[in-house]
């Protein structure tokens, strides 16, 4: 792939084998991961959880107050860095670069960051947000919608028989920088996800 090449992703499933009610009670977080790729059509069902347009109007599968939608979504993956494009479902490579090891690093060595084979990355852009409702506020929101995405992120990979677990503990300067996020944009959660070992 070269440096900012699409990645068209296959078009989201719309249901599945597992009721939400199984997928809630079986959920829960999972360190240790297989070395099992996850296929790209997964890939493209958790990125879509996290962010994709839900078919009504121009939403998300995930709440955002105002419909202003200050989240951004990546994955890192061992083959490259990437931004997920909600409108188009699809990737835009950013690098061939496995950032996992540095992600993991960030994340005070929680070394099973960069063991699993895919960690979506929650990002926010709170001018977006604060625009509207103001500072204060708008970090509540923010945070909140953050939330919403990971759980969504969650149960898509319980209800396709992965596991994951939600990483918000890391260094968000150097984090940000691994990502080479813009200015005004900033990492609110680390989501890495496989096959449980």
């Amino acid at each position: 792939m070269a440096q900012d090449e699409i990645l068209q992703l296959p078009a989201p499933r719309l249901t599945g084998p597992m009721s939400i009610e199984e997928t809630l009670a079986r959920r829960h977080s999972v360190r240790a991961f297989s070395d099992r790729r996850i296929p790209v059509e997964a890939l493209g069902q958790l990125l879509w959880a996290a962010q994709g347009m839900s078919g009504i109007g121009q939403r998300r599968t995930a709440p955002s107050a105002g419909a202003l939608y200050p989240l951004e979504v990546y994955a890192a993956t061992p083959e490259f860095l990437a931004h997920y494009s909600p409108k188009g479902h699809a990737l835009r490579v950013l690098r061939r670069e496995d950032v996992r090891a540095v992600l993991a690093h960030a994340s005070w060595e929680q070394h099973f960051v960069e063991r699993a084979p895919v960690v979506v990355v929650l990002t926010g852009v709170p001018r977006r947000i604060e625009v509207k409702y103001g500072r204060s506020r708008g970090a509540r929101y923010l945070a909140m919608e953050a939330g919403h995405a990971a759980q969504n992120v969650l149960l898509q990979a319980e209800a396709m028989g992965m596991a994951g677990v939600p990483v918000g503990a890391f260094d968000d300067a150097q984090v940000d920088a691994a990502l080479g996020l813009p200015s005004g944009e900033h990492t609110l959660y680390l989501l890495p996800i496989g096959f449980a070992a």
